[in-house]
């Protein structure tokens, strides 16, 4: 069932961040009619603050990269395992607080839902498989240093590089039934860097963006009671993000 609810939410998320897109972009061809060569008319209107805010709508996908232990070697009934990538989606706040012309210090606290998945495989003849789906909600906790580029036209190329906390509120880890699962801790850390451009129109600013969060810490709780617990010696965290900024 809550499978169900996600996958619908992320249909209807899909639909209004592709209305929501399809605006920007007819916004962007259209103010681009009234610009002159290498002008800059309302850039230099967000150039003087020295702090802005905004919102962010995203679409994610996460999977897990599956470290084997040396149990793996020895044991007779698992012959693979994988991670395949589960669909998500993104909603934050964002906090933008200029560090001089080029640099920016971005907190982007945000409400992350995100699917991934473990397999493994069995019997490789027969295909018997088993799948570990963790579905999440993650209050995640970005901090991102922003290096922009000179503007033209009322754009502006950008790159991001910073850290992130997050934590799961919908973790299955504390639970009954988790005992015969692999259990996933509900805290993560990661690092992540990406690129994106900057759309200046007279009151916000458009800002599409792409992003790779690398975790560091292992999620995995060890279970030495559980065969799929101890042909791991790690579990990391593997996210893609395509976010719209709204910003102003």
């Amino acid at each position: 069932m809550q499978s169900t609810n996600i996958r619908h939410l992320l249909h209807l998320f899909r639909i209004q961040a592709l209305v929501i897109f399809c605006l920007a972009i007819a916004s962007v061809h259209a103010n681009a009619q009234f610009k002159g060569k290498g002008e800059n008319y309302n850039f230099f209107d967000f150039q003087s603050k020295p702090y802005y805010f905004g919102i962010t709508l995203a679409y994610n996908t996460s999977n897990f990269r599956p470290f084997r232990s040396e149990e793996f070697i020895y044991n007779d009934s698992i012959q693979t395992i994988n991670s395949l990538r589960g669909p998500g989606f993104n909603l934050g706040i964002v906090t933008n607080l200029k560090m001089g012309k080029y640099f920016d210090f971005r907190f982007l606290p945000t409400l992350s839902f995100t699917e991934r998945n473990l397999n493994y495989n069995q019997d490789a003849v027969a295909g018997v498989r088993r799948q570990r789906t963790v579905e999440s909600v993650f209050v995640e906790l970005p901090f991102h240093l922003r290096y922009k580029s000179e503007p033209y036209k009322d754009r502006r190329l950008f790159v991001i590089a910073g850290i992130k906390y997050g934590f799961d509120v919908a973790s299955d880890s504390r639970t009954k039934q988790a005992e015969t699962l692999v259990k996933i801790s509900p805290t993560d850390f990661a690092i992540e860097y990406g690129a994106g451009v900057q759309f200046f129109f007279p009151y916000f600013i458009f800002s599409p963006e792409f992003k790779v969060s690398h975790g560091i810490g292992n999620t995995l709780i060890f279970n030495p009671n559980l065969q799929e617990s101890t042909v791991l010696e790690k579990v990391l965290s593997r996210t893609f993000t395509l976010s719209l900024h709204f910003e102003g």
